[in-house]
């Protein structure tokens, strides 16, 4: 004969062991079992999107509150799901299997090997997404293939301050709600190894507002893009110089833009 008490005490057991264990995952590790992290309420599968913070350099405050209002962007849009990793590990093939897109909010040269390197890169040539996040320039400066990738690195900033941005290309999803220009107060960067020839140009600063005189102004041409995006074999690459500031975070239109930026990585 069963004993029903003994047999709801196991599994109450089981439940209340398993669960803490599943909690303590996700909090170490950003992990979500896989139905949790692709399906909504509706069974619809969701893209899944890595967003992956280190900072082997410069450290930026506001990461944790990026962090924070990227995953809130994405439950409330209905667009993603996003997963936070801290941990260098999840770049290789089996753990960037499980997403779409991942994002990079990063500094210096990360401690990742040449294997996970090469996944990066198969990742996205693959077919995925990859967003790069105001810093992502400032990263991997001794792994050429990554600034290429990405379209260039960072070359200091010669401003940080009130500046009118030029809306190059209104028609991606990132862009089309910002008009022909918008002012915002942001660091704003500089590029090397960067070429319109090699990127598609969204955002960029009108030189109007800005002093170009500024000792740390290396570029001779004028041309300070402030977004793009590019393709790497199937995949696509979205990146913005824009976010140091929480303010910046905080703003409705840069959310926006974030958005639109990954929908348009991930090919809706």
């Amino acid at each position: 004969m069963i004993d029903r008490a003994s047999l709801s005490n196991s599994k109450s057991h089981w439940r209340s062991s398993i669960l803490p264990f599943v909690a303590l995952l996700f909090f170490v590790f950003g992990v979500l079992p896989v139905d949790a992290a692709q399906r909504d309420r509706k069974g619809k599968a969701v893209p899944s999107v890595l967003y992956f913070t280190y900072s082997a350099g410069y450290k930026h405050e506001v990461v944790p509150e990026s962090e924070q209002i990227l995953v809130k962007l994405g439950e409330e849009s209905g667009r993603f799901r996003v997963t936070v990793s801290h941990d260098p590990a999840v770049l290789d093939a089996a753990h960037l299997a499980r997403f779409d897109a991942v994002v990079f909010y990063t500094t210096g040269e990360l401690p990742i090997d040449e294997r996970q390197k090469r996944d990066l890169l198969a990742f996205v040539e693959g077919g995925k997404g990859f967003v790069g996040i105001h810093s992502a320039s400032d990263t991997f400066y001794q792994w050429p293939a990554y600034g290429r990738m990405l379209g260039g690195y960072f070359d200091e900033h010669p401003w940080h301050q009130e500046v009118t941005v030029k809306v190059e290309d209104r028609a991606n999803p990132a862009t089309r709600h910002l008009g022909r220009s918008f002012v915002i107060t942001d660091e704003i960067y500089q590029f090397k190894d960067w070429s319109r020839a090699d990127v598609h140009v969204l955002l960029s600063i009108d030189t109007r507002s800005v002093d170009l005189t500024n000792p740390k102004v290396h570029r001779k041409d004028g041309d300070f893009a402030v977004a793009w995006t590019r393709t790497q074999g199937k995949g696509r690459v979205f990146y913005s110089a824009l976010g140091h500031r929480p303010e910046v975070w905080r703003d409705p239109r840069f959310q926006r833009f974030l958005i639109g930026g990954l929908q348009w990585v991930m090919g809706e």
